[in-house]
């Protein structure tokens, strides 16, 4: 049994509490209490005390193009020219390096549970490896050795657009049928779940996947109670192309297959119809909002407010990792709707960090991630408010201090199930920044 003391934690509600004992035992948190000052033989943790924090939604091998993509002019679509010659060259051995070093960057923000979508999942030209779940072992490990939870969302890709076959570099996403994909999921499921690895589904996009196909998917995953997330609308070409073949948004088409409800999540949902928000959102699904990425990519910016009016909860994620930050993930929600409405506060603090953390968690399938409370598992994150972001912070707009002006780097201890794998700033386990170093050097495309 350790006793942690907590200067600020947030236990759930509109502020912040000051002088919060955190008992954990093993893996769980057994007590939580109130004294003024630090008990005797209890840990001090200054700033303020957060549940861990979920990214949601996350595809690893995109850090590589950090910075290498913003040379020029272009679009989503030249981006994603970029992306697919970067996962050409990635096989388990690599991309296992790789997801290591980004997923200790996400332990250092403060993410102690990611959701990574997962396509990237055969050789060259669709070959599958040896082990046909080869790369979800190579992200699975790399998870568990940052220190950090994963629900790994086998991503079914089958098409390069509605009614294409897949390109030479989108081979290597596919299973041929979405009953292969099942066969291959189901393995993958048995194998990488255990007590800090989940998984779930997800369908890539309505140009990847086609409706019988969908359907398929939803209801594999309907069957095992998982998570099934997936790609809506994040460009308006791709709701026109699916008005112009199918008849329908994508919305309307995911609807009509059986995907939409409490288990689903759609990822970005940037543009809607009043009949696609109101769908999301009588179906209580999560709407994952991207905001570093969507900015980056030329996206657009979601109707989030509205989403939520509707019933559809929100969660956040770096996807492309542009940057990896939660907290900027979450003002960047409200501050883009203030952009987009010229109207500001649609978005509480405590809102977005239930986007952040309870929401984002259940989405990924951790259910039982409710926050600083008894019987949840003890992963805890503190973040600093004495650097120069945050200082002079009070108890009264701690909340509003973490969401709207602390950064990833003011992250200053991080706990999973117990075991702490930050500290001071620093992870325990491996030099982050030297193995991202060393990974992401040479040339790239």
């Amino acid at each position: 049994m350790t006793d942690y003391w907590c200067e600020f934690a947030w236990l759930g509600g509109d502020t912040a509490v000051e002088g919060v004992v955190v008992e954990i035992t093993g893996e769980l948190i057994t007590a939580v209490s109130r004294a003024a000052t630090c008990p005797p033989g209890a840990e001090r943790l200054s700033g303020l005390t957060l549940p861990g924090l979920a990214n949601a939604h996350s595809h690893a091998f995109h850090r590589a193009l950090r910075s290498r993509t913003q040379v020029g002019t272009g679009s989503f679509w030249t981006w994603r020219d970029q992306m697919y010659e970067l996962a050409r060259t990635l096989n388990p051995q690599s991309y296992h390096r790789l997801a290591r070093a980004v997923f200790g960057e996400m332990a250092l923000a403060g993410i102690t549970t990611v959701g990574e979508f997962h396509y990237l999942h055969h050789g060259e030209r669709g070959t599958p490896y040896a082990d046909p779940n080869a790369m979800s072992e190579a992200l699975v490990v790399a998870a568990g050795e940052a220190g950090i939870r994963i629900t790994l969302l086998d991503a079914c890709y089958l098409h390069g657009g509605i009614g294409t076959p897949p390109n030479e570099v989108q081979q290597r996403f596919s299973d041929g049928s979405a009953e292969a994909w099942a066969v291959r999921t189901q393995d993958a499921l048995e194998r990488f779940t255990t007590p800090v690895s989940r998984v779930g589904a997800a369908i890539h996009s309505v140009r990847a996947v086609d409706a019988p196909s969908m359907r398929t998917v939803a209801e594999w995953a309907a069957e095992r109670a998982l998570p099934l997330h997936a790609h809506v609308s994040e460009q308006k070409s791709e709701n026109e192309e699916c008005i112009a073949k199918l008849g329908l948004t994508p919305v309307g088409l995911l609807a009509e297959q059986g995907v939409l409800g409490l288990s689903f999540t759609a990822v970005h949902a940037t543009h809607l119809s009043g009949v696609d928000v109101g769908l999301l959102g009588v179906n209580g699904s999560t709407i994952c909002m991207c905001p570093t990425t969507e900015r980056d990519l030329a996206d657009g910016i979601g109707p989030a407010a509205g989403l939520v009016l509707a019933g559809a909860r929100l969660a956040l994620g770096s996807d492309s990792h542009a940057v990896i930050d939660l907290f900027e993930e979450a003002r960047a929600v409200e501050l883009d709707q203030r952009l987009a409405t010229n109207v500001r506060g649609q978005h509480t603090a405590v809102s977005l960090l239930r986007a952040a953390t309870a929401d984002g968690q259940s989405s990924l399938g951790w259910h039982e991630m409710v926050g600083i409370a008894v019987g949840a598992p003890a992963d805890l994150v503190t973040v600093g408010l004495d650097g120069v972001r945050t200082a002079g912070t009070t108890v009264d707009h701690a909340l509003e201090a973490a969401v709207f002006a602390a950064g990833a780097t003011d992250v200053r201890q991080v706990m999973v199930s117990g075991r702490v794998i930050v500290r001071e700033g620093r992870h325990l386990g491996f030099d982050v920044t030297a193995e991202l170093a060393e990974v992401l050097a040479g040339p790239r495309t």
